[in-house]
């Protein structure tokens, strides 16, 4: 068995099929949309799906544990809302900023997992309290609720090194560290236990509560790196910054494999899910399609995404059933 709960077999269709769905949009907008095989259009959306993508390694470690985070877009909105306000009251202590601020999303990583931990209020609702309660917070923390701007932060949204984007430098090592956590260390198999089998891993002797507490807090850290890497990119606070952001992470874990009952999926194959909701809302934009249109696709992907994992769990059940 592998360390994500799956056979060798079942994890190379899987990859397969996620590497065939990504090629067969990149296919069909290359051949429709000139522009859309542009090498500047192509590194565009790389930039563009950075923010998710570092996001989602947050979001990955969550489902792992069959847990969900829907507060993701509105910590993207607050961390920046705080860093642009500090920047303009306080300018020239940017790293102590930065700091804090990724210690305040960390903390509100820490408050869900106590709801959910002490209180056992399920994931879902703990989260969309938290999201509401965030999105409220972003207005309160904004200039009488208008976009602030006026200070300087743009070398990690705007940047290039080697011309590469900085923002998909970030995500790229964001990936890398998530993975080797998952993979090679103990709490990383914890959390793959913990998710597939919760009571065995407790009298295995694994501390549950614990393992919650640092997917949330890492989950939180990562929305607010996302959200300070958006804050840099357009240069201003915008108080809807990462609106909507929550559904397309969520969407591009489960895309990538992860199962939304947890225990099963592996960073890699989240790429590629952060990949295909990129090139799918760029490909759309490129062809007018109307932004509320957009939003019934994302929808309908995430259903069928959800609809074959369920699926795929159901056909496992019938297998072990039968032996």
């Amino acid at each position: 068995m592998s360390y994500s709960g799956r056979t060798k077999s079942q994890i190379n269709v899987g990859d397969y099929l996620i590497f065939l769905v990504l090629l067969a949009l990149v296919v069909f907008f290359s051949l429709f949309i000139e522009s859309f095989r542009s090498s500047v259009n192509l590194i565009n959306i790389l930039r563009q799906v950075s923010i998710v993508g570092i996001a989602a390694v947050g979001g990955t470690l969550v489902m792992l544990t069959g847990g969900i985070d829907l507060s993701a877009g509105a910590v993207i909105g607050i961390s920046g809302m705080i860093l642009a306000r500090l920047l303009k009251a306080y300018p020239g202590h940017t790293v102590l900023w930065v700091v804090l601020v990724l210690v305040v999303c960390l903390l509100i990583g820490v408050v869900n997992a106590f709801f959910i931990n002490e209180l056992k209020i399920p994931p879902l609702i703990v989260t969309l309290g938290a999201m509401t309660s965030l999105r409220g917070g972003v207005y309160l923390t904004a200039e009488r609720g208008l976009p602030v701007f006026g200070f300087q932060f743009k070398d990690i949204g705007q940047g290039v090194i080697w011309g590469v984007p900085v923002p998909v430098i970030i995500m790229a090592l964001v990936f890398i560290l998530g993975g080797i956590f998952l993979r090679y260390t103990r709490p990383g198999r914890y959390i793959y236990g913990v998710g597939g089998n919760e009571e065995a891993s407790r009298l295995s002797g694994v501390n549950v509560k614990l393992i919650r507490y640092l997917v949330y807090s890492l989950a939180g850290v990562m929305s607010g790196l996302a959200g300070l890497v958006l804050l840099s990119r357009i240069h201003s606070a915008q108080p809807r910054a990462g609106s909507g952001y929550e559904m397309d992470i969520i969407t591009a874990v489960v895309l990538g494999g992860v199962s939304i009952t947890g225990g099963e999926g592996r960073i890699s194959t989240v790429v590629t899910g952060v990949l295909i909701m990129g090139v799918l809302t760029n490909g759309l934009i490129l062809i007018n399609v109307n932004e509320y249109w957009q939003q019934v696709i994302k929808g309908l992907v995430l259903i069928a995404a959800v609809g074959f994992d369920r699926y795929i769990q159901y056909r496992r059940a019938l297998a072990s059933q039968r032996e």
